[in-house]
């Protein structure tokens, strides 16, 4: 059993055991809050294959925990154009889970930045303590002046609108990463598109078993052999895309995590859509967690980038500029 293995079935055992436990818990047991961050900074060191099995957990779950953009993007954007400064100050309380964060990328809100001064806003963004942010070539900090919480489809996945007014701003180093910052944040969120889509097809697999319809179970007939059998065929594609966007060495990420953007997101739509047609009439109600999955994986289609972007960017690799 390989680490990511062995972590991954950690991950899933807690989050059977403690489904309440909070991030500052699931932090301190686990570790997870620093599994990215070097050993020097209080972390785990370890890489992205690792936030990936932890990932992947997680969205067999729909967990609320801030592991996307605290533990993953946040802990990337600090190392990959963080200053030894905003590091050591920073890491270690992201690493024990004492604090969380979140990161502003270029293109996710309307920024000016001018006199070490920060005006403008942020419509949609994963909700975090502290707030970094992609501005005017600079990785910067800023206190928001005005947050907004989103009364959101779904539940499980926070969004806020963070507002400045002439903010200051504490500059931690060059805005040059980021794009390294977002394939990072994609290949997790490839992996926990995967584990809710996993959960999907297990959720229909159980229920075709179970449920009987004219003296037998409804998993004998054709039509949901087939569509258990196409969505097996998502699942385990959308899981070599992540774990392949996860191993990704450095000159090719972006083309990885284009590719697993793009089939992950669309994977987990149509496995959350065949779940509730699976169960028929009971996969429509409030009372069944199928719309939950149904809810989760529309809401992470838009973010880091919907599949059409991501394939506009994978087109734009292999063909070329237009």
């Amino acid at each position: 059993m390989t680490l990511s293995e062995e972590l991954g079935a950690v991950v899933r055992a807690y989050l059977a055991d403690r489904p309440d436990a909070t991030w500052q818990a699931f932090a301190r047991d686990v570790g997870v809050a620093g599994l990215l961050v070097p050993e020097r900074y209080g972390g785990a060191g370890c890489g992205p294959a690792e936030a990936a099995a932890v990932a992947e957990e997680l969205g067999r779950v729909l967990s609320p925990h801030p592991f996307l953009q605290s533990a993953v993007l946040a802990v990337g954007a600090l190392l990959a154009d963080g200053d030894e400064d905003a590091r050591a100050r920073l890491l270690p309380e992201l690493a024990s889970g004492a604090a969380t964060a979140t990161v502003v990328l270029p293109g996710d809100g309307d920024l000016t930045l001018a006199d070490d001064r920060l005006s403008g806003s942020a419509p949609y963004a994963l909700d975090g303590e502290i707030v970094l942010l992609y501005t005017g070539g600079h990785l910067v900090e800023a206190e928001p002046t005005r947050r907004t919480a989103y009364p959101t489809m779904d539940e499980t996945r926070p969004l806020v609108s963070l507002t400045f007014d002439r903010t200051p701003v504490r500059r931690l180093g060059p805005g040059t990463s980021w794009a390294r910052v977002r394939d990072l944040g994609i290949a997790a969120l490839a992996a926990e598109q995967t584990g809710g889509a996993a959960r999907c097809l297990e959720m229909a697999t159980e229920y075709a078993r179970s449920r009987r319809q004219f003296g037998r179970p409804i998993g004998s007939f054709q039509a949901i052999k087939h569509k258990l059998a196409d969505v097996l065929l998502l699942v385990e594609s959308a899981r070599s895309a992540a774990r392949a966007a996860a191993a990704a060495p450095e000159p090719e990420t972006e083309v990885f995590a284009a590719v697993a953007g793009s089939y992950c997101a669309e994977a987990y739509l149509t496995a959350a859509g065949e779940n509730i047609q699976v169960h028929g009439g009971i996969g429509v109600t409030w009372e069944h967690p199928a719309h939950r999955y149904l809810k989760r994986a529309t809401s992470d289609a838009q973010l880091l980038c919907p599949p059409r972007t991501h394939r506009a960017r994978l087109a734009a690799h292999v063909f070329g500029e237009a």
